[in-house]
């Protein structure tokens, strides 16, 4: 058995985009991170069963995949929530408390960091700069800004979504 089919055996989904760009990218040096680019823009993230395959594909140690993944801050090892707040942490909103608005993100959400809900609804991702500097401290939620932000404002914020995940959920 050669090496693709053994790695068909260990994952139990269909890489079809990711076939073409393992191939592509065959015994090129410095294929890893393009691959892993196209894996999370296919996927959303790089889950365990794609390390496998890349691994089982390419034969390179899945520590050394690992070890790559999590050295650039670009990739993620689980899936985006449905809602994704982006916080600003350049000059502008690092003087205008964006600590302060991380650690209510935290405490109000139950997160440490970077970082997704249990329930999958709300990832954290602390960004250099959202260039709105004129508004500081600003956050995203997906493609929604929200900025002069006080504590007040940031809990009103989350609680909005939150309260507008109930409703929906008790509609279905």
């Amino acid at each position: 058995m050669n090496i693709v089919e053994q790695s068909r055996e260990i994952t139990p989904i269909n890489f079809p985009k990711l076939n073409t760009e393992l191939w592509r990218y065959r015994d090129e040096p410095g294929r890893l991170i393009p691959l892993l680019q196209s894996a999370q823009e296919t996927y959303g993230y790089i889950s365990e069963t794609t390390i496998k395959y890349i691994s089982g594909v390419t034969r390179i140690p899945e520590s050394e995949i690992y070890s790559v993944i999590t050295f650039y801050k670009q990739f993620r090892l689980r899936p985006l929530g449905k809602y994704l707040i982006r916080l600003c942490d350049g000059t502008a909103c690092h003087v205008n408390n964006a600590k302060t608005l991380k650690e209510i993100v935290e405490d109000e959400l139950q997160l440490e960091g970077n970082d997704t809900t249990e329930d999958g609804l709300f990832t954290l991702e602390m960004v250099a700069c959202l260039g709105c500097c004129s508004l500081a401290p600003v956050i995203m939620v997906n493609d929604q800004t929200y900025g002069r932000l006080t504590p007040q404002k940031l809990r009103k914020t989350l609680r909005k979504y939150q309260k507008q995940e109930k409703t929906e959920a008790k509609s279905q």
